[in-house]
């Protein structure tokens, strides 16, 4: 079978099947999100398995000693242990990300893609034998390397849109962000309810686990994803555009942002960085505001969440690409990181539920427009043989932030107290604003 014919430079950009791109975005939220209503009873599971020894004895030990240090006892256990596998997921992100992307730039989309998202599967499947505690910190490190892609799909989407639709393109990428993070816990909620060993209980020898069948949907989902990719993905990175690949020595994050990107990324690079470090310090520490402050029960907390990911969602699929067109990317972005600032002081000073739901709605709403703004400003900063790159550093600092933001609100919510905590918050997100005040608005022309 003859590929489809790559895009000659000059022409029109041709539609890319954006139901890939989304599945693939989609897959890789789901993957990141799937675990997080597990980690109480992967605790539980793991801890009576193989007790305090090994590596979990170890991680376990520093957990109950920052514990300690907060004043928290056992509290907070099970909560940091999800911190510290959620953690190992994004740094991975972040390591891995300007390499997926710099080798798209000089091979193409379509080859890594199906190799990172084969990789995704199998770090699934690892997940399903993960009988050991070992084996499933392996998986998560594994998935998290491979979901280093993110930027991969992201600047194959940049690809194929033009200047005044980059923003619109991006905003799908939000809109399946935003769905991942919604159905991912919701995903792993439903299957963890049926455990393989009840039935077979012969089968724990071969590594399976009561977390298999969370691990085989998402597998299925990433299976069918990479025959998809195979089947309906149409290169979109002509050879005449694809850049020489760089040292590996110079696809570190860190090098790669001061050598090889120009000052205007690295400024917008920096914006997004500070604003997902405060904004997923919200998100982790807000199923703890509701408990203490509201008297939230778990089901409450839940369509709390759901409600922050619906606004994301119709947020991003929706109202920027409506918007961007109208007032520019940047100016779209200042006002959703102003939204965010004011939910940060909302949720700080909240004393009623509605005032509750209102702040997270500003929050919500200003993400949802700042993240697509960014991601479209990192691209049109950048040359057309440096997408991948510049957008595998972007998402990578973004996962960067995803890492400490968390760790940084557990610390500061616990020992100073939600007021101080979202202030704080709210008061950091001064920074991001001025630092995007000085940015240029993107050429809106090629």
């Amino acid at each position: 079978m003859t590929p489809p014919a790559l895009p000659v430079p000059g022409e029109p950009k041709r539609p890319l099947s954006l139901g890939v791109i989304f599945l693939t975005l989609y897959i890789d939220l789901v993957g990141f999100s799937i675990i997080f209503p597990l980690f109480p009873s992967m605790l539980e599971h793991y801890l009576g398995k193989e007790g305090n020894t090994g590596l979990l004895g170890a991680v376990l030990g520093g957990i109950h000693h920052l514990s300690s240090w907060l004043g928290g006892g056992e509290r907070y256990t099970a909560v940091l242990f999800g911190g510290f596998l959620g953690s190992l997921y994004s740094l991975l992100q972040f390591l891995c990300a300007p390499l997926w992307g710099g080798l798209s730039d000089r091979v193409g989309r379509r080859r890594i893609l199906l190799m990172t998202c084969a990789g995704t599967a199998m770090s699934y499947l690892l997940w399903v034998f993960s009988g050991s505690f070992l084996l499933l910190v392996l998986a998560r490190l594994f998935g998290g390397a491979m979901s280093g892609n993110l930027s991969v799909a992201t600047a194959a989407v940049a690809d194929v849109t033009s200047r005044e639709t980059r923003a619109k393109g991006m905003g799908m990428v939000g809109a399946a962000f935003g769905l991942g993070f919604v159905t991912g816990p919701a995903i792993g909620g439903i299957f963890a309810h049926v455990n393989l060993l009840d039935h077979h209980a012969g089968w724990a020898a071969y590594g399976i686990n009561p977390f298999s069948v969370p691990a085989l949907f998402a597998f299925a989902l990433s299976t069918l994803n990479v025959v998809w990719i195979a089947a309906r993905f149409r290169e979109t990175l002509p050879e005449s555009a694809r850049a020489k690949a760089a040292p590996l020595r110079e696809r570190s994050p860190w090098r790669t942002l001061h050598t090889r990107i120009n000052t205007v990324v690295n400024r917008t690079i920096f914006v997004h960085f500070v604003f997902i470090f405060a904004f997923s310090g919200m998100e982790f520490s807000l199923a703890f505001l509701a408990a203490d402050r509201f008297g939230f029960s778990t089901a409450q907390i839940t369509m709390l969440m759901i409600y922050v990911g619906v606004v994301l969602i119709l947020t991003q699929g929706g109202i920027v690409r409506r918007i961007v067109p109208r007032f520019g990317e940047r100016r779209v972005a200042l006002a959703g990181l102003v939204l965010v600032t004011i939910g940060f002081f909302n949720l700080g000073f909240a004393t009623n539920v509605p005032w509750l739901y209102a702040g997270l709605g500003a929050m919500a709403l200003g993400s949802g427009c700042a993240t697509p703004s960014l991601t479209a400003m990192v691209s049109l900063f950048t040359s057309p043989e440096q997408q991948g790159q510049a957008l595998g550093v972007f998402r990578a600092f973004g996962a960067l932030g995803r890492a400490l933001g968390p760790i940084c609100a557990a610390l500061s919510y616990w020992i100073f107290g939600s007021r101080v905590s979202y202030t704080v918050g709210g008061i950091m997100m001064i920074v991001p604003i001025a630092a995007a005040l000085g940015l240029p608005p993107p050429r809106k022309h090629d």
